[in-house]
């Protein structure tokens, strides 16, 4: 990573999977790369709920199979990240709609 790339990034700590991870980001993606987080522990939560597995590592893979086969099976569709995320905002929205 160049000086000039470090600058335009920030240390943050992530938690996925009951473990923690240091990385580096733009300070601009900060919120999108948290959202995500949490879509990937609802989803590992829900996984845990409904299906048996030995460890976090069959669920975590179980959550990686789910994201790249919506990917893959239609490319110009929104991933399930990219829809919680709309319906997110669609949420903010109304709420400030409803609000004024």
């Amino acid at each position: 990573m160049t000086d000039q790339q470090q600058h335009d990034t920030i240390p943050i700590h992530l938690w996925v999977a009951e473990r923690s991870y240091r990385i580096r980001i733009k300070r601009e993606d900060e919120e999108k790369v948290r959202f995500a987080v949490r879509c990937i522990e609802d989803r590992l939560n829900e996984l845990k709920k409904n299906f048996a597995g030995r460890d976090h590592q069959d669920f975590i893979a179980m959550c990686l199979l789910i994201y790249a086969t919506d990917q893959a099976v239609d490319m110009n569709a929104l991933t399930t990240v990219q829809k919680d995320f709309v319906d997110t905002l669609i949420h903010k929205i109304d709420k400030v709609l409803q609000d004024t």
